[in-house]
């Protein structure tokens, strides 16, 4: 790894990668051995960084809104609160580490190869995946998911099948993160240059002689906001390779004249290809959970234990005696409103102002109130869609997006009966020791309407109360995805429709969210794609 200000102002490569996350790393790793790649982030380096590392300050890194945080945060047209990563290794660096692979339904769908796919996910889990220690607060959940009736139970393993299963994680049996980045120990150092502090601008293209345009190189500028660019040698099979993120990626094509032509001339961006497709399909899968507060003291732990019911709802916990280590200021971890998380008003009223007057509730809380855990409730898919737009022409700048929560009625339908299964988790006999009788409730929170985190809903048994629970309660799990989608912007091989020598390879491309939860998945495809593009290459080298 190098910073951008030690580049020459002007380089040649085989491939040009942008974004070191989740898809690019195992990317680039992949290409070095056969190739020279250059692989350029925007942020910095994952290692070093405690709050990236380790378990017990899980948020830390999502709070942190300076400049130089490896998270971004955004806050969508709905009203939501969320994150983007800005950090080598991606969002692998900043998430609550569950590793789980796709269904082998959405392989095939995907047109994916199942045994290269196997093969792929194999070769990231080597170096990034561990079974989860599952201590007496997670046994609970699994068991009493179990007698919530989402069976059968499968035992610890990696792959996607119904019922309760135990998960695998990224985070090993000290509490260390393993991250995308990590992958790049497969990398061969001779073939590949990473740039940190790297943000692309534009992509290049060539028109004139072209049948169509040709992607030949990027644009882009170091932390001292120098201009370099960066070029692909001749060849018929060097490209240049998007992998920014669901947010990233659809946001630098527009920069380079690719999306809606009238969006584009309204920015005074030059129109390179009028693709109306651009920035559409934005989806984000809803949570919603509920805090259970305990008698009794409980283990800190993400994610671990996940229901994958019939009804497509997918049930995960959470929990903390004080949820960020017992040093740090009691915190509620993933669902805290210092990273964003305030589900106790609806998404529009979830102004700075609301957020700062959570974040000052929270640290006035007695430390009592921290012990307990989150059950969690996500829908798969989800059906409903939106948009991305740019704001600005910076590419630093967040783009405007809008994902349409429970616009379709069947993704609300599934948080309804996922917040119902939740329910009986907590009434299960496995989980009657972390439940408090709920009369001495009130007494232990001194329960106000400014309690930053929701309980469970009153008067459950009206399913229109459940239905404006999930529609006020609605949080991130930071698994959108979208814009750039299969079959409407990069067909099967994930090239771009419409022009020569560029990709888009990562969860942009997503129609649905892969799993349970999407980084195995996302680091399988760095790693397919790479070992497909290098065969092609190599078919190309010897039928010359």
């Amino acid at each position: 790894m190098q910073q951008a200000t030690t580049a020459p102002e002007t380089s040649f490569y085989d491939y040009i990668i942008v974004g070191g996350g989740t898809a690019g790393c195992p990317l680039a790793a992949t290409l070095s051995r056969n190739s020279t790649v250059l692989l350029l982030e925007r942020g910095g380096s994952p290692y070093g960084n405690p709050n990236i590392t380790n378990l017990s300050t899980f948020g830390a890194a999502l709070s942190d809104l300076s400049p130089s945080s490896p998270s971004q945060r955004f806050v969508s047209e709905d009203g939501v609160l969320s994150a983007r990563a800005r950090v080598l290794g991606g969002a692998s660096c900043l998430n609550a580490g569950f590793y789980s692979r796709a269904a082998t339904q959405y392989a095939l769908d995907a047109g994916w190869d199942g045994g290269l796919a196997n093969e792929s996910y194999g070769w990231v889990e080597k170096v990034v995946a561990f079974e989860p220690p599952v201590r007496e607060w997670q046994s609970a959940v699994r068991d009493g998911l179990v007698e919530a009736g989402v069976v059968p139970y499968n035992g610890f393993t990696y792959d996607h099948i119904s019922g309760t299963k135990v998960g695998g994680t990224i985070f090993d049996t000290d509490g260390r993160r393993h991250t995308a980045a990590d992958l790049l120990r497969y990398a061969d150092p001779d073939g590949l240059t990473v740039l940190l502090h790297a943000t692309v601008h534009k992509i290049l293209f060539r028109i004139k002689g072209e049948p169509r345009p040709k992607a030949h190189g990027v644009v882009f500028r170091d932390a001292s906001g120098v201009k370099h660019r960066a070029y692909l040698k001749p060849g018929t099979k060097n490209e240049v390779i998007i992998t920014a993120g669901a947010l990233g990626s659809p946001q630098l094509l527009m920069l380079s004249g690719l999306g809606p032509a009238g969006h584009l001339k309204a920015h005074n961006i030059t129109v390179v290809l009028d693709q109306p497709l651009i920035g559409q399909g934005m989806s984000d899968n809803p949570m919603n959970a509920v805090f259970v507060p305990s008698p009794v003291p409980v283990e800190v732990s993400l994610i671990e234990v996940v229901g994958i019911t019939p009804f497509g709802s997918y049930i995960e916990a959470a929990s903390g005696e004080n949820f960020a280590g017992q040093s740090s200021p009691v915190d509620f971890g993933m669902f805290s409103p210092k990273i964003g998380q305030l589900s106790t008003v609806p998404p529009k009223q979830r102004t700075p102002e609301a957020i700062a007057k959570a974040v000052e509730t929270m640290s006035a809380l007695n430390p009592a109130v921290f012990q307990g855990g989150f059950l969690l409730e996500k829908v798969m898919g989800p059906l409903s869609t939106g948009h991305l737009e740019l704001r600005t022409r910076n590419p630093n700048d967040n783009p405007s997006v809008t994902f349409n929560y429970f616009k379709k009625p069947e993704d609300l339908q599934r948080c309804v009966d996922g917040i119902r299964v939740i329910e009986r988790i907590i009434e299960s006999k496995a989980f009657s020791k972390f439940k408090l009788d709920y009369l001495t409730v009130p007494a232990l929170l001194n329960m106000t309407a400014s309690f930053p985190v929701n309980l469970l809903p009153k008067h459950a048994n009206a399913s229109t109360s459940l239905e404006q629970f999930c529609k006020d309660t609605v949080m991130t799990i930071w698994h959108y995805h979208g814009g750039c989608q299969v079959g409407k912007v990069v067909d099967h091989d994930y090239k771009v429709l419409g022009v020569d020598g560029l990709r888009v390879i990562d969860g942009s491309t997503f129609n649905y969210s892969p799993g349970t939860n999407p980084q195995a998945t996302v680091m399988m495809l760095g790693r397919y794609m790479g070992v497909r593009i290098l065969s092609e290459r190599l078919a190309s080298d010897e039928s010359k």
